[in-house]
């Protein structure tokens, strides 16, 4: 079975769809789930070997997260 690593973040709650449709468009990069849509808390998994790629997607659209 493989392992998936995980990472909690804190956006803006209406940017949740946002960070989703983006995730989605990078087929078996990382899956979305909110943990508390009411605090913008959400719950990204994503196979260990991709960690450089999705920190730096992340770190690029890190502004329209927070809005």
């Amino acid at each position: 079975m493989r392992r998936c690593s995980s990472l909690q973040l804190k956006i803006s709650t209406d940017r949740i769809h946002y960070l989703k449709f983006i995730l989605e468009g990078y087929d078996s990069l990382a899956t979305l789930s909110t943990i508390n849509s009411r605090e913008g808390l959400v719950e990204i998994r994503y196979p260990p070997e991709v960690k450089k790629d999705l920190t730096e997607l992340l770190n690029e659209i890190v502004p329209d997260l927070v809005g």
